[in-house]
C-alpha cells in the first residue's frame, strides 16, 4: 500500500476554482485531497471508496447549496458520520447557528487562512478518529457480551441437564429421555402459541423458559429409596405412595435452592421448573397427584410436560414393558384426551406428530443391558 493511501481523505467542495486551489494546496502535503465544484458531484465523491474522512463544504453554490448537500449526507447511512466543516463568506451569527443545528461540525470563514484550515482539519480528524475507535470498541464489547451471555446460557443448560441426569442415572432411564422430553415440550409450546388464546402467554421467552426447565421434571427421584425406585416389578400401593412423593421432593428442592436469591426475576425459568416438577403428574380430570389439580388450574408448563413425559415413557423400552409404537402411543394419548391430558395439548401433539417422530428418532438410544427400569 502506498504512503498516500494511508493518509486521511479530505473532500473540498466549492464552485469557485480559486478556492479549490487555495484549500487543496494547503492540505495536499498531509492528506489525500478530492475536489468537487458542485453539490451533486460532492455527493458522488462522498460515496466513492474510500469515503472521505472529512468534508470542507461551501454554502453558497448554484443549484444545490451547502445546506442541501449537508442534509443529503446526513440522510445517507454511508455518509452520515462524516464530519462537515462549512467554508463560507456568510458571517452572521444566525447563519452559523443554522448550519450547526443542521449537523455541521464547524465553520471556517472566507477568505480562508491556511493555518486555520490546517488546525481545524486536524482537530476534527482527531475527534473523528477518537469516535471511530470508541465505536469499534463498543461494537467489540457488544459482541463480547453476546458471546459471554451465549456461553453462560450454554453452561446453564449443561448444568441443568447434569442435575437432571442424577435422577435419570438413579432411575436407570436412558439419558436421552431428558433431551427428548425437552424437545417435545418446545414443540408443543410452539404449536400452542399459534392459537389466539395462548399467543400472548407463550412468547418466545416463555417457551425458552419452559424448555430450559423441562429437564428438572423428575429431579425429585433422587429422594426415592432404591428398593422402590429400582424395583423391576409393579409397585405395591404403599410403595406407590412413596414414589409419588418425588414430585413434591423435586419442587421443594428447587424452592430451597432459590429462595434466598434476591433477583428472583433472573431465575424465572426455575419457577417454571418448580411448577413442572410438582405438577407434571396432575391430570386434566383432577385424578393426578400430588395436589389433585384439575383443568386449567394445572400450570400450562406442567400440562405440556405431562404429555411429553407420558409419550416418551410409552415409546421407550423398560424392563417391565416393551416400547410401544408411535401409533400405539398416539392411541393412548387420544384415549386420555380430556381425562389425563389437556385437550388443547393433545391437539397440539397431533399437529406436530411428525416433529415428535423426528425427535424420537434423533435421540433414540438403547438402555444398557441388564439394567432395571423404574415405574413411570
Amino acid at each position: 500500500m502506498s504512503e498516500s493511501a494511508d493518509r486521511p481523505v479530505i473532500l473540498v467542495v466549492d464552485d469557485t476554482p480559486e478556492n479549490l486551489v487555495v484549500i487543496g494546496e494547503c492540505l495536499m502535503a498531509d492528506y489525500q485531497v478530492r475536489v468537487a465544484n458542485s453539490g451533486q458531484r460532492a455527493l458522488e465523491l462522498a460515496n466513492t471508496l474510500p469515503r472521505p474522512d472529512l468534508i470542507l463544504l461551501d454554502i453558497m453554490m448554484p443549484g444545490m447549496d451547502g445546506y442541501t448537500v449537508l442534509g443529503r449526507l446526513k440522510a445517507d447511512v454511508n455518509t452520515s458520520q462524516i464530519p462537515v466543516i462549512f467554508v463560507t463568506a456568510l458571517g452572521a451569527t444566525e447563519d452559523e447557528a443554522y448550519g450547526l443545528n443542521q449537523g455541521a461540525a464547524d465553520y471556517i470563514t472566507k477568505p480562508v487562512k491556511p493555518a486555520i484550515v490546517k488546525a481545524r482539519v486536524q482537530t476534527h480528524l482527531q475527534l473523528k478518529q477518537a469516535r471511530d475507535i470508541l465505536h469499534d470498541k463498543n461494537a467489540w464489547l457488544e459482541q463480547e457480551v453476546e458471546r459471554r451471555v451465549e456461553q453462560y446460557h450454554k453452561l446453564q443448560d449443561v448444568v441443568l441437564r447434569a442435575l437432571a441426569c442424577l435422577a435419570e442415572v438413579r432411575d436407570n432411564e436412558t439419558g436421552n429421555h431428558i433431551l427428548r422430553t425437552q424437545a417435545y415440550v418446545r414443540e408443543l409450546a410452539m404449536e400452542m402459541a399459534t392459537l389466539p388464546r395462548y399467543a400472548e402467554v407463550l412468547t418466545a421467552e416463555v417457551i425458552d423458559a419452559y424448555a430450559k426447565a423441562a429437564p428438572l421434571h423428575d429431579i425429585g427421584k433422587v429422594g426415592i429409596p432404591d428398593n422402590i425406585l429400582l424395583k423391576p416389578g409393579k409397585l405395591t400401593p404403599e410403595e406407590w405412595v412413596v414414589m409419588m412423593t418425588h414430585a413434591q421432593i423435586g419442587a421443594d428442592a428447587i424452592v430451597r435452592a432459590i429462595q434466598l436469591e434476591p433477583d428472583q426475576e433472573a431465575l424465572s425459568f426455575l419457577h417454571d421448573a418448580i411448577d413442572i416438577a410438582r405438577h407434571h403428574h396432575e391430570k386434566w380430570d383432577g385424578s393426578g397427584y400430588p395436589d389433585h389439580l384439575k383443568g386449567e388450574a394445572i400450570p400450562l408448563s406442567a400440562r405440556l410436560m405431562a404429555l411429553a413425559d407420558v409419550f416418551d415413557a410409552l415409546i421407550s423400552k423398560r424392563t417391565y414393558k416393551d416400547a410401544y409404537s408411535l401409533d400405539q402411543a398416539e392411541a393412548i394419548l387420544l384415549q386420555g384426551r380430556g381425562q389425563h391430558f389437556d385437550p388443547d395439548v393433545v391437539d397440539a401433539y397431533l399437529r406436530r406428530r411428525e416433529a415428535f417422530a423426528r425427535i424420537a428418532a434423533k435421540f433414540a438410544e438403547r438402555p444398557p443391558e441388564g439394567t432395571a427400569g423404574a415405574q413411570s
